[in-house]
């Protein structure tokens, strides 16, 4: 496989904060309001997006919604983690003698008029 080098940009030419917002900041910003709107309402910001017109204010915006994600995210897991420790619990419970893996009951079958 042939490696391409990219040169890294230059620092302080990479982002102004006073520039004004181009076409691939608008569609982030677009992305992250849609991932926004799916948030619970006390993780989202009140920020209007169609009013960003600096790379500084999209660069705000993105911080706030990506941290708001990470919030949600992390509320989401702590929830989740109770109900987890109690099905692990159940998992751990002795087998029955002659139950299957898979806690189904076998299926007794007929061959030659003798039941198994």
């Amino acid at each position: 496989m042939t490696v391409i080098h990219v040169p890294r940009p230059d620092v302080k030419s990479a982002m102004d904060s006073d520039r004004p917002v181009n076409t691939l900041l608008k569609a982030q910003i677009q992305h992250l309001r849609d991932a926004e709107r799916n948030l619970p309402l006390r993780h989202r910001t009140d920020i209007y997006v169609n009013a960003i017109k600096t790379e500084g204010e999209a660069a705000e915006y993105i911080r706030q919604v990506t941290e708001a994600i990470r919030e949600a995210h992390e509320a989401a897991a702590a929830k989740r983690g109770r109900g987890i420790a109690i099905a692990a619990a159940a998992a751990d419970r002795p087998r029955r003698k002659g139950a299957s893996a898979s806690g189904e009951k076998k299926k007794s079958t007929v061959k030659r008029g003798r039941k198994t």
